[in-house]
């Protein structure tokens, strides 16, 4: 049976206007324009239709995005709340791993089910979090919340595959982070992948150069052949933090003023 197709919105919540090419892509090689400007930007998302709302990563906080040196543009519960979700309404939260810039809010949803992968859980409270070279890019704020969530019975964690929902799927994929995984979703237009940072931007899936924050490396490639195929088309395919995602599809008619994009309608601008 075809799934109710759902509407997919990516809300921007801070941005890192600085960076430059060698920040964001493992390889340069000889001749290549490693210095050549290339932001960042962080997003969250929302996937609803009139069954359920399910958000995608809860972003950070303002004073760690800060003292991480990027800039803050807003909360992401107030971006959630100018396309009209309220979190106490909200059925389920995915976090496609704990990184700090994507676990940050998980206690504004008291009342979803969050949905992790056990490996990644595993991770955070194992040995490897005594090393600051590891730990730096996890808050311990975070990994407590998600302790909380796991005593109260509400934190869901899965290994490998699974469906939340009809028309969502999760799926473990590695690489960035030892649990990292992708959402598979159904739209009109067909099957789209939230690859999260399975591939922060377009050019490291399309140009095989990993970003350069790994667990493994080799995971990283076969991550990728999974978004491929999980999804409808390359241009099915949304990166976690690349700006011409806010290029490529329509705006959101809100009070976002152009940081939040429907990625379940056609790209207007075949980018990347």
């Amino acid at each position: 049976m075809t799934p109710d197709p759902y509407e997919i919105i990516a809300i921007r919540f801070a941005e890192s206007p600085y960076r430059l090419r060698f920040n964001n892509c493992l390889s340069c090689a000889t001749g290549d324009p490693h210095d050549t400007p290339m932001p960042m930007d962080f997003y969250i998302w929302v996937i609803r239709n009139k069954h359920r709302t399910v958000v995608v990563d809860v972003g950070s906080k303002e004073w760690k995005c800060l003292q991480r040196g990027h800039e803050f543009i807003r909360c992401p519960v107030q971006g959630l709340e100018a396309v009209g979700v309220d979190p106490l309404k909200v059925d389920d939260v995915v976090i496609t791993h704990l990184h700090w810039d994507h676990a940050g809010n998980v206690e504004k949803f008291p009342n979803a089910r969050i949905h992790l992968q056990n490996d990644e859980m595993q991770y955070v409270v194992g040995p490897h979090m005594a090393d600051h070279g590891v730990n730096h890019f996890y808050l311990v704020d975070d990994v407590k919340t998600m302790v909380e969530r796991l005593f109260e019975g509400s934190l869901h964690l899965l290994s490998g595959e699974k469906e939340i929902a009809p028309g969502i799927s999760l799926h473990r994929v590695g690489g960035h982070a030892p649990g990292m995984q992708i959402v598979r979703v159904y739209t009109e237009r067909g099957w789209v992948v939230l690859a999260s940072d399975a591939s922060h931007f377009y050019q490291n899936m399309r140009g095989r150069n990993p970003f350069t924050v790994f667990a493994n490396y080799q995971e990283m490639f076969s991550g990728w052949d999974l978004c491929a195929s999980l999804a409808d088309s390359p241009d099915h395919i949304v990166p976690g933090h690349d700006p011409l995602v806010l290029k490529k599809y329509p705006a959101v008619s809100s009070s976002l003023a152009g940081d939040a994009v429907r990625l379940d309608l056609e790209p207007v601008e075949f980018a990347g």
